[in-house]
């Protein structure tokens, strides 16, 4: 019954015609979505609806939350769930949003201290963003770097309570299908973040950001973020990581209406 009733609402929260405020906020502060497909900016819409009715956003040193906060990060959070059966983040309960870089106490060989910080996604806590790190990556959203993408590709990762770079790819068909998912990820993704590892090393640059080289959780935030902002760099560099991020993502990103100078030939 509760989960009739969630589903209900949702479908009810789908289906309201979207503000026409919000929608003037995403034209103007979010270029990446004139290249959508109208279906799929369509059912984006949607899902902001749902997210921000289920979400609490929280100003941290003096923000005050703004709709233009609200919808800009719903955005790009809910851009990742298209074409997914997804829960939306269900261990996700609220959004900190601080105006510029944050400080955060973390350990490093058993040693306590500050450390500077544009996001952080905390396993069932709060997603944590610096509002200015949000404003630079959709303002260049050709970059390969989007704090947004990053840390609630993280919350996906963490759906199935660990923390290692593998989503839940498959979670209903026939047992043989899904072992066959999580054995194809596996090999891919652990070559790839085997090989940006090495050309992290030597120096050689790669579409990926070095720093999913860091550990396979890093490895799998980072290919989102390139997979969304460069992906016919990426389609072209990797094309076996591209596939698998198109699969359990159900879009295509490098086949959407690009802007002529982002292919790969201009900017590899």
């Amino acid at each position: 019954m509760i989960f009739s009733t969630t589903k209900g609402r949702r479908l009810k929260l789908r289906s309201t015609p979207f503000p026409p405020a919000w929608r003037e906020i995403l034209h103007r502060r979010f270029p990446l979505l004139a290249c959508l497909p109208p279906d799929d900016l369509r059912e984006l819409e949607g899902r902001i609806q749902v997210f921000l009715a289920e979400k609490q956003f929280e100003g941290c040193d003096g923000l005050v939350i703004t709709d233009e906060i609200r919808v800009v990060i719903a955005a790009q959070a809910c851009l990742l769930l298209l074409h997914r059966d997804t829960d939306y983040y269900p261990d996700l309960k609220s959004i900190l949003v601080y105006p510029s870089t944050y400080f955060s106490r973390v350990t490093e060989e058993d040693e306590e201290q500050q450390a500077a910080f544009a996001g952080q996604s905390w396993q069932r806590g709060p997603v944590i963003l610096a509002w200015d790190a949000v404003q630079g990556a959709v303002s260049n959203p050709w970059d390969g770097q989007n704090v947004v993408f990053h840390e609630f590709a993280h919350q996906l990762d963490e759906e199935d309570g660990r923390v290692d770079g593998v989503p839940v790819l498959a979670a209903k068909g026939p047992l043989p299908e899904r072992l066959s998912r999580y054995r194809s990820w596996a090999r891919i993704l652990s070559q790839e973040f085997a090989q940006l590892q090495q050309a992290s090393a030597a120096g050689h640059a790669s579409v990926l950001d070095e720093y999913g080289a860091t550990n396979p959780a890093e490895f799998f935030a980072v290919a989102t973020e390139c997979f969304f902002e460069k992906p016919r760099q990426l389609r072209e560099k990797h094309p076996e990581l591209y596939a698998e991020l198109k699969r359990f993502y159900q879009q295509d990103p490098a086949e959407w209406d690009l802007p002529a100078p982002f292919t790969p030939e201009a900017n590899t």
